[in-house]
């Protein structure tokens, strides 16, 4: 009996044990269920004031932002999926192909950029008509420019990659492939903090002060190592009260928007901070890229599947870049899910840290005013976009863990 090549069954199998301990590692580590709740209900906390303007903002800006989204899916997977793809790789007359296809990648990325760049545009001026976005166009355009520029870089090494395995190796190039992929993903979440934030913000240490000392203080409390804490220029960008951590390991860092600095009370930035080291405590960061690592592994051996030795043609660029688009869109559901679990866990360490639920719902009143979030987001917005629970979800946790713990349950906002 001849021997099967590899190619007819090892990537099935590793693709199958991938997807395997995919879900194993997102069973395991998501925090599926942390107190009972009530139903949220943003009218106990929100005027009809609040509410309303909530849902002006999102009526006007929804339309373009939407339109956007769905600008930026389809135009890579009509590019990629038809004969464009091919013809727009011929008609850039680069060569060799390992220049060519970068450049195919780059193209792409421009044109949906150019695509939505009305949508943007419109969906920006509902921004700064609400006082939420206080950018200049000059510093809009150059955002977009340096992220078209480092999503176009990370797609386009992929896509060399792959493409030079294959060629090398038309039915094997799936498991050098995967560990490639799986290791860029890990090096790139790892650098993160020190090579792209900076191309958009710049940091500084907290200035020295009490707000900054009892920080720390809580940190060490909570058995977070934390060195410094950052300050983001936000502000020459936007209104919005945020703080995150970022990094593992060596590049792990907490940092503060200075809009969260200049108008919130200290007690609603500590239970912040304090819910950014939920984050960092329960290493969050280290396992959405284990997360990451083993999705990307699992996507290169379904590429085999697909592709097979066909990967290796550079002409098949466009298919490459509308198959990353269409796998990252299905997945987001299940990612948002995930991350809507780890920030209420995040929200649940504070409130333990803190043991402050009265500021905590006052401090997720307030962020949801000055932010204009959504209240009570349709349902597949919700799945599809809403990486936190909303602000109604986050104060009925707040009286649930007060109620549950013994502490004065927070009254409902005046009206």
């Amino acid at each position: 009996m001849p021997k099967r090549p590899a190619g007819a069954w090892a990537p099935r199998a590793t693709g199958g044990l991938l997807a395997l301990a995919l879900v194993f590692t997102i069973a395991v580590t998501t925090p599926w269920h942390l107190i009972d709740l009530p139903k949220p209900d943003a009218a106990l906390d929100f005027t009809g004031a609040q509410i309303a303007r909530q849902e002006a903002f999102r009526h006007e800006i929804l339309k373009w932002s939407t339109t956007s989204w769905i600008l930026s899916v389809v135009v890579p997977l009509v590019i990629g999926f038809s004969p464009l793809g091919r013809k727009l790789y011929d008609a850039l007359r680069v060569r060799p192909w390992f220049l060519a296809v970068p450049v195919t990648v780059a193209g792409i990325a421009l044109i949906t950029n150019l695509v939505t760049v009305p949508t943007d545009v419109l969906a920006e001026r509902v921004s700064l008509k609400y006082g939420l976005s206080v950018e200049n166009w000059r510093l809009w355009v150059w955002d977009r420019g340096v992220n078209w520029l480092l999503t176009s870089l990370g797609v386009a090494v992929i896509a060399v990659v792959l493409i030079a395995l294959a060629k090398r190796s038309p039915r094997n190039w799936w498991l050098p492939g995967a560990i490639i992929a799986a290791l860029l993903v890990l090096g790139v979440s790892f650098a993160y903090p020190v090579l792209v934030e900076p191309r958009f913000n710049h940091f500084t240490s907290m200035p020295a002060g009490a707000l900054r000392n009892d920080f720390l203080k809580l940190a060490d409390e909570d058995g977070v190592p934390v060195k410094d804490v950052l300050v983001a220029d936000a502000s020459k960008r936007t209104t919005a009260l945020n703080a995150y951590v970022s990094g593992f390991g060596s590049t792990r860092r907490l940092v503060v928007y200075d809009t969260l600095l200049k108008d919130t009370p200290p007690a609603q930035i500590r239970l912040v901070v304090a819910h950014e080291l939920g984050h960092a405590a329960e290493d969050d960061v280290l396992h959405g890229t284990l997360i990451g690592v083993l999705g990307t592994a699992f996507g290169i051996t379904l590429l085999y599947l697909l592709l097979g030795s066909r990967m290796a043609d550079p002409r098949r660029t466009g298919l490459f870049v509308a198959l990353v688009v269409a796998a990252t869109t299905l997945a987001s559901p299940v990612q948002n899910l995930v991350s809507r679990k780890i920030e209420a866990r995040a929200d649940y360490h504070s409130l333990r840290l803190t043991n402050d639920p009265q500021d905590f719902v006052a401090m997720q009143r307030d962020l949801a005013v000055r932010n204009i979030s959504g209240l009570d987001p349709s349902r597949w917005r919700y799945w599809m976009f809403a990486t936190h629970p909303t602000p109604p979800e986050r104060i009925a946790m707040g009286r649930a863990w007060a109620a549950q713990n013994g502490a004065t349950v927070p009254p409902q906002a005046k009206r």
